[in-house]
């Protein structure tokens, strides 16, 4: 069936939030600092784009509604750009990485909004442990329903996103043996980890109402599922993924799931679907990405057997061929995987330098501080760029 061309125009929009560490250079110890940042110039230079999190030693921003891939890059660099502007004042470096490789959570403040004691006060040291970061990708979609007999299909390949994404093999100064040890330490919370399926969107609602009426949650945001449709905004999001140390793997992700959306929209207008899975069998898949990485095998649920993720990820670029040439991303798609297999995610990355240099911790900070920063412009003073207006 032969879709008009402009099908997927007026949708299929980005939007990227990204958790950074604020880190001491000297100390390469996490700081407590997103107060005094925010106080320091975050809300005018950044446009109410940065935002604090339960941890002092975190900070948030989010990119504008992108229309394209090219416009998400160009934010995520000056979003970096500005934000480190505004660590450096303070003395300060930010750190994109799941993990910090050694910093302990029982020495970091919690930051005084009623929605932070709230939370404490209800999971307690589940809560205080939290300290990992990750990186969230919203791709737009209009109809709920839609939005959610596609969050049901793209539950499969979840996984196969979390392999490119892993970036926390420490925990507390220790190697984790795992390449996602973020993904462990959050799934201690409720109403985390892959969703089951759901019919419709009025299915997800009544169960989020019964969540209200009971006294579990205020509001559906508190549901902290690896997808979801979101309660408020007109996006299915993705959050399974460590947070992307380097630009160019953040923009990676947001691509492969932009164009994975976009390709089963158009088998959706087809009648067609990809083949929902069991919760319980995606969820060994997740497992074998937690713990290797990119250098997993996943179980392929249809052959009934194990495949090397980097096989099933060009096997998801052929499936996404066509809606990616659409989007205009095939190249980049493709080239960006290549890169990724070759040169390994940010966690096989500081396993390296940790192995180099005497398993230091400390020289893994280093390394993260100068990725978060590569290819990004430090500023000299805080009128070198404008901020992000898209």
């Amino acid at each position: 069936m032969k879709l008009p061309s402009n099908i997927l125009e007026g949708q299929f929009t980005l939007g990227v939030e990204e958790e950074f560490q604020i880190v001491d250079p000297e100390t390469r110890e996490l700081r407590s600092y997103v107060s005094q940042l925010i106080e320091k110039g975050g809300k005018s230079v950044l446009r109410e784009r940065v935002r604090p999190e339960m941890h002092q030693s975190m900070v948030e921003t989010g990119t504008g509604i992108c229309q394209n891939v090219a416009q998400v890059r160009a934010e995520i660099i000056e979003l970096r750009s500005h934000l480190d502007y505004l660590a450096r004042k303070g003395g300060l470096r930010i750190v994109a990485a799941g993990t910090h490789p050694f910093s302990d959570w029982k020495k970091q403040e919690i930051t005084d909004r009623e929605r932070y004691s709230v939370l404490v006060e209800d999971l307690q040291d589940i809560a205080r442990e939290n300290l990992i970061f990750g990186l969230h990708v919203h791709v737009g979609i209009k109809n709920r329903d839609v939005a959610m007999a596609l969050a049901n299909q793209v539950r499969y390949f979840l996984p196969h996103i979390l392999c490119m994404s892993t970036s926390s093999p420490f925990w507390l100064g220790r190697k984790s043996g795992l390449k996602s040890i973020r993904c462990e330490i959050f799934k201690r919370f409720p109403r985390t980890g892959i969703p089951d399926e759901f019919r419709s969107y009025s299915q997800f609602l009544a169960y989020a109402d019964l969540l209200v009426k009971v006294g579990s949650i205020d509001n559906a945001k508190k549901i902290w599922w690896d997808v979801r449709v979101h309660p408020f905004f007109e996006t299915v999001e993705i959050r399974i993924c460590d947070m992307a140390t380097k630009v160019d793997d953040c923009v990676a992700i947001a691509a492969v799931c932009q164009a994975l959306m976009a390709q089963l929209y158009m088998l959706h207008v087809r009648n067609q679907s990809w083949r929902n899975y069991a919760r319980a069998l995606i969820e060994e898949n997740k497992w074998r990405a937690v713990r290797y990485g990119l250098d997993a095998k996943l179980i392929d649920f249809g052959k009934e057997c194990e495949t090397p993720v980097k096989e099933l990820h060009m096997e998801l670029l052929e499936f996404v061929d066509e809606a990616a040439g659409i989007l205009g991303t095939r190249d980049e798609l493709r080239g960006a995987m290549e890169r990724l297999h070759r040169e390994g995610t940010s966690a096989d990355r500081q396993l390296k330098v940790y192995a180099e240099n005497g398993m230091d911790p400390k020289k893994v900070v280093d390394h993260l501080i100068a990725e978060t920063m590569e290819g990004v412009p430090v500023q000299a003073d805080g009128n070198s760029s404008s901020p992000p207006t898209g």
